[in-house]
Parts: C-alpha cells; sequence; structure tokens
C-alpha cells in the first residue's frame, strides 16, 4: 500500500498535463496505482488514446482525476509516458477485485461499468 507520505512526494515531483492540479484523497491515487499495475506493461508509451481516468473510475466506484492517475503513473517503477500514453498494452486487463481490499475509498460512489467485456481484453 501507497503511505501517505510518498504520495505527498509523488504529488511535489509528478510532471503534471494540466495546468492546474486537483486531488480528492489519496486513496484515488492508490486505486490508480493499483489499476494501472494490473495492465501488461510494453516497451513504448502506447499511441491509442483511452480516457484511462474513466476507465478506472468504473472499475472502483470512486472519482478518479487525471492528476491522480499522472502521480500514480510516477509512482509505479515500471510506467511511463504521459497521460494517456503510457506503456501500457492496449489489450486492456481487467483488475481483480481483491486490489481494492484495504482502499476506503473504493466504491464509496456510484460510478459502475456497463459492460467491462467490451473495455477489457483479459480478467487478472
Amino acid at each position: 500500500m501507497l503511505t501517505s507520505e510518498a504520495i505527498a512526494k509523488a504529488k511535489l515531483n509528478t510532471p503534471y498535463g494540466t495546468k492546474d492540479r486537483f486531488h480528492e484523497h489519496d486513496d484515488c491515487i492508490r486505486i490508480a496505482y493499483e489499476w494501472l499495475d494490473a495492465q501488461k506493461k510494453i516497451q513504448g508509451p502506447t499511441p491509442k488514446t483511452r480516457p484511462l481516468k474513466h476507465l478506472i473510475e468504473q472499475w472502483a466506484g470512486r472519482y478518479v482525476s487525471q492528476n491522480d492517475v499522472e502521480v500514480a503513473a510516477n509512482m509505479h517503477p515500471e510506467i511511463f509516458g504521459t497521460y494517456p500514453h503510457f506503456n501500457i498494452s492496449a489489450r486492456l486487463i481487467e483488475p481483480s477485485p481483491s486490489r481494492l481490499v484495504g482502499i476506503a475509498e473504493a466504491h464509496t460512489q456510484s460510478y459502475k461499468s456497463r459492460k467491462p467485456e467490451l473495455t477489457y481484453a483479459l480478467k487478472e
């Protein structure tokens, strides 16, 4: 689990893609980190543009900002690139719900994935 100290430090060191920075809760960064961690890593940033923050929100049932995803990617030792062009496969993996155990803010809002089978190529 990512500590609040590590997250605070990463917020200061993350190259943001937007001028305004918005973080609602540290758990949103933890959620984004778990989603990114489940994805297959590739050699270079993907040219495919996907609404990653929305996919993460639907999986976790919680609002996540683009800035949260950027911080999570910056913290992950295997992820590089800029939002939304990280080095993750275009064949997305639906992360296991067990990744959200211990993250208090998960499933606290009514974000639901309508048809995850259309979004994800594989399940973890």
